[in-house]
């Protein structure tokens, strides 16, 4: 795992993209303050550049870098959540415009999956995590289900949990809005 993690943090400081392990599916990452490399997943993907994706953090007191105000039902949220759980936040900066919708949103996740945790902690940074899959198309449940078409455009390819064959599925998605409104989106 140490070797992964060093060839990961090499690629996404030289702005690359890599495939990788996280606490759900399989996910094609990049670092989400480099605009380039964020670009060139949304083409990778084929997927429009108006659907955004989230991000992974180590730690949930690394999300107020990032956004302006995260409201207390958003701690409790994440204590509570048996699954792993992606929240869409207001007012967030610190990342390229790519990642923002439209109304200033986008979404963090906190990893507790061993790699992907390691990799954001030594990181110190959000890192893009998108389905490893071509938009449209279904998400990889492992990484055998991962098409050529994806992995010959990474610059980095993880070994660790390749052999795996559970069956992963993607995050649960909440929208906390402004007053601490929630709303389920998947």
């Amino acid at each position: 795992m140490e070797e992964d993690l060093k060839a990961s943090l090499k690629t996404l400081r030289e702005g690359g993209i890599i495939l990788y392990p996280t606490d759900t599916i399989w996910g094609i990452g990049c670092d989400a303050r480099n605009s380039e490399a964020v670009k060139k997943i949304f083409s990778i993907k084929k997927r429009a550049d108006s659907k955004s994706m989230l991000m992974l953090l180590a730690d949930e007191n690394l999300i107020e870098r990032f956004v302006d105000e995260v409201p207390d039902v958003a701690y409790q949220l994440m204590e509570a959540a048996l699954n792993p759980l992606t929240i869409i936040y207001d007012n967030v900066s610190g990342v390229v415009p790519e990642l923002i919708a439209e109304d200033g949103s986008a979404g963090f996740r906190v990893t507790k999956e061993t790699f992907s945790r390691e990799l954001c902690r030594r990181f110190r940074a959000p890192i893009v995590s998108t389905s490893a899959n071509i938009s449209g198309n279904p998400a990889p449940e492992n990484f055998s289900c991962i098409s050529d078409e994806i992995i010959k455009h990474m610059d980095y390819v993880v070994k660790f949990r390749q052999e795996e064959k559970t069956k992963a599925s993607p995050s649960n998605i909440i929208k906390i809005g402004s007053g601490g409104l929630v709303k389920i989106i998947r």
